[in-house]
């Protein structure tokens, strides 16, 4: 991700975090509608859920800057992921939910710039994830 990437993704969280409950329910609402076997992967209260999921994203966010510090965390939460039964092909459809999801809340702010970083920014952290899935699979295997 280039510095400016990296402002971008800054900036247009900043506008997300006054509506995050909404942002929650909107990525979660879309993401059991592209795939709706994922229900089944939350039992819990998906309110707390939410606010779980958008302070993880703004840790992410504030974070990658200093990458160094923010992969071995991210890959501490790819491997719980995978204990969670996350596959590989999940990441696509989180993705996929996430860009819907910024793209509802930031309106005309969501410009091909701001949506090509968060493109790259979740690109590279889910990256990381993986493979902190994959240590995982290993150390267990």
């Amino acid at each position: 991700m280039s510095p400016q990437q990296i402002d971008l993704v800054q900036k247009s969280f900043a506008d997300v975090k006054p509506i995050a409950a909404t942002a929650a329910e909107l990525f979660y609402s879309r993401l059991f509608t592209l795939d709706p076997s994922l229900r089944g992967m939350f039992k819990g209260d998906m309110q707390r859920q939410g606010q779980m999921l958008m302070s993880m994203i703004g840790a992410a966010v504030s974070g990658l800057k200093n990458l160094e510090t923010l992969a071995p965390v991210v890959r501490q939460l790819g491997a719980r992921h995978a204990g969670y039964g996350v596959r590989t092909e999940h990441y696509a459809t989180v993705g996929s939910a996430l860009l819907w999801t910024l793209e509802q809340g930031l309106d005309e702010k969501f410009t091909p710039a701001v949506r090509d970083a968060w493109a790259a920014a979740y690109d590279l952290l889910s990256e990381v994830m993986q493979l902190g899935a994959l240590e995982e699979a290993s150390t267990t295997a």
